[in-house]
């Protein structure tokens, strides 16, 4: 290693036999750090593509789309800013229907981790999902369809 000392600078040769100064060190150090930080931040990119995939599971109680009916659980349209226990045609749970909640993003992750913790009392057997990847996307899959079942293009 050759290095020498130039006021409050110094310069390295590198393995490649190029030489950096600090300031060059100093700016690798800054985009490795902040490309992991980018790798490891918090959420995940949202994919509707795989949240259909993996609402295959939902499919067995709730229905979504133009042609959605209620079935074992209630129809899912415009699921995001409704207020729980309010489709019309559907016999919901009297904890469903009294639980307060207007369904947003925060408060259906929380509840489709553990539905019954959520609201004790609800009708819904699904124990929950429990990786948030699948949360994100299953979100992103809900958000597509406005109140009507049309792809509003989210």
């Amino acid at each position: 290693m050759t290095g020498y000392i130039m006021l409050a600078n110094w310069t390295e040769q590198g393995a490649n036999g190029v030489r950096m100064n600090n300031h060059g060190r100093l700016r690798s150090l800054v985009l490795v750090l902040g490309a992991g930080l980018v790798a490891i931040g918090p959420g995940y990119a949202q994919d509707a593509a795989s949240g259909e995939k993996i609402f295959v599971q939902c499919k067995a109680c709730h229905q979504i789309g133009e042609n959605a009916k209620n079935a074992v659980g209630p129809v899912l349209n415009g699921l995001f800013g409704r207020k729980a226990g309010m489709i019309e045609g559907y016999s919901y749970s009297s904890a469903n229907k009294n639980s307060g909640i207007t369904w947003d993003e925060a408060t259906f992750r929380e509840y489709i981790k553990d539905p019954k913790a959520k609201i004790p009392g609800t009708k819904m057997t699904f124990p929950g999902l429990k990786d948030p990847k699948q949360i994100d996307d299953v979100v992103a899959y809900l958000k597509q369809f406005d109140s009507t079942g049309k792809k509003t293009g989210r």
